[in-house]
């Protein structure tokens, strides 16, 4: 896979990215692009330090808690990785069918190789165009992961000519492909 189809936004709050991804997701499946992955949506819980809220998976619609009602004892996040990962496993058998993944972000539990990091490594596997969101905090991890990766800026219009260059990429591996094994 050419790592230039891989695509992290940054430079924004995630309430506004996760905003953009969710119109470019339905944008992009009114083209007849098919879509997976996750976007975030607040919990609209009060009290909370921690902004963890819950995942939608694209194709479903289904809504994947990723926040304790308690945090533990050594910190005030109240992040689920476990709700982060069964979000994760809602769509691995969705990547194969679509034309770009949008995983919501790249975030702790993913630095660490949980979370979302499954559906992550499937989707590059897969050689499919992967557009995902990643906190300045957590940008060695990023790289170290997706060295190669591209960073975006949050605006639809740098999304829609990431995922122009990326199909057309993904496109020119899949000929180079073909013609090897001729």
């Amino acid at each position: 896979m050419i790592r230039r189809s891989i695509a992290a936004i940054v430079g924004a709050e995630s309430a506004v990215i996760q905003k953009l991804l969710a119109q470019a997701i339905v944008d992009w499946r009114a083209e007849g692009l098919k879509v997976c992955g996750l976007v975030e949506e607040a919990h609209g819980l009060t009290g909370r330090s921690c902004s963890a809220g819950l995942l939608r998976n694209i194709q479903t619609g289904n809504v994947y808690a990723m926040y304790l009602d308690e945090p533990p004892a050594h910190t005030s996040c109240h992040l689920d990785e476990l709700g982060v990962v069964g979000a994760c496993s809602s769509v691995l058998g969705q990547i194969e069918e679509s034309d770009v993944v949008v995983l919501s972000k790249f975030g702790k539990v993913e630095a660490v190789g949980s979370g979302l990091f499954g559906a992550f490594e499937h989707a590059i596997a897969s050689g499919k165009p992967v557009l995902t969101s990643v906190a300045p905090k957590h940008h060695y991890a990023w790289t170290r992961f997706a060295p190669d990766a591209v960073f975006i800026r949050p605006e639809r219009a740098a999304f829609d000519e990431w995922l122009g260059n990326a199909t057309r990429h993904v496109a020119r591996g899949i000929r180079a492909s073909v013609s090897l094994h001729r």
